[in-house]
């Protein structure tokens, strides 16, 4: 199994904007410290071009991001200082998951340690999320050839808002979400499928909701490939969450994905997407038990 990561290209951040960055090289050192892992198997992907960028996005907002012309409202909606990091971090996240779904294709299940940037729309970003990755992968499989359908199993506690505008007219990408209903974003876009839960919402209540969700987005929309964000924020100890999921709840639901994608036979790329606990360690613990579960179940690193 191959995972890609992009934590070495580190954002030039004033202290308020670190907190959703820092998982991401803690949670590559716990992959490589696990020792189920070669590092030749961890991979730094390619930035994204703007060929396979604008098949998700505004040629004009890709330039202008680039450029560094976006409107101080645009910035701060995005929630990021723009720099030239911030934009090859984004374009690699992307690559990341095209390769990510390349790889899942050929071995059955691929992960990139980033990614799930879903509140990217076609000609703005907001909420940490400059370029919508899911949508650019989902598109660049198409493109080249590899396969016709896609499912993305959005399960970040916030509703994936910018992959529903952006395949709202797009029957060969099914968008399936499960988030908070009182969390953000407060103005929700409309999902092939949404399930909008209370606040605190706990393991069984979830687990029941996305086993009914899974077996609903699957027969709809009979996919070749499947995008799985799988955030951590769902957790009960998370800044942003809202919801009250625990550790073994969140394992659970992972189980759950990856049992449906492989009775379907399907292949499917994984993302981190969300993750803001109040100890970071817990975050890097929910990403790192969906990486182990992954490799046993598909890496044939053990058994779980």
């Amino acid at each position: 199994m191959q995972l890609f990561y992009t934590d070495q290209f580190v954002l030039p951040l004033p202290d308020a904007h670190t907190f959703p960055m820092a998982k991401y090289s803690l949670l590559r050192e716990r992959v490589l410290a696990s020792g189920w892992i070669e590092p030749q198997q961890t991979i730094v992907p390619h930035a994204a071009n703007d060929d396979e960028l604008a098949r998700a996005h505004s040629p004009e907002y890709i330039r202008a991001a680039t450029d560094g012309r976006l409107s101080s409202d645009a910035i701060k909606k995005i929630g990021f200082p723009w720099s030239p990091e911030l934009i090859e971090r984004s374009r690699r996240s992307s690559g990341a998951t095209i390769e990510a779904c390349r790889a899942a294709v050929r071995d059955g299940c691929s992960i990139n340690l980033a990614g799930g940037t879903h509140h990217a729309f076609y000609a703005h970003g907001e909420g940490y999320c400059l370029f919508n990755d899911s949508v650019v992968a989902a598109r660049a499989m198409q493109t080249e050839g590899r396969i016709r359908r896609v499912l993305v199993i959005d399960l970040d506690v916030h509703q994936g808002n910018g992959t529903a505008a952006l395949c709202r007219d797009d029957p060969t990408i099914y968008t399936f979400s499960m988030h908070g209903a009182k969390n953000y974003p407060i103005h929700k876009e409309v999902s092939d499928l949404d399930i909008a839960l209370p606040d605190r919402t706990e393991d069984t209540a979830y687990l029941d909701a996305l086993t009914r969700g899974l077996h609903q987005s699957m027969e709809d929309s009979l996919p070749d490939l499947a995008i799985y964000l799988a955030g951590s924020d769902p957790y009960f100890d998370d800044r942003l969450g809202r919801l009250a999921l625990t550790k073994a709840g969140l394992a659970e639901r992972d189980r759950l994905v990856f049992d449906a994608c492989r009775t379907k036979g399907l292949p499917f790329a994984i993302t981190m997407a969300g993750g803001y606990a109040k100890n970071v360690q817990d975050t890097v613990d929910i990403h790192w038990q969906t990486v182990e579960r992954a490799l046993a179940s598909f890496g044939g690193y053990g058994k779980l």
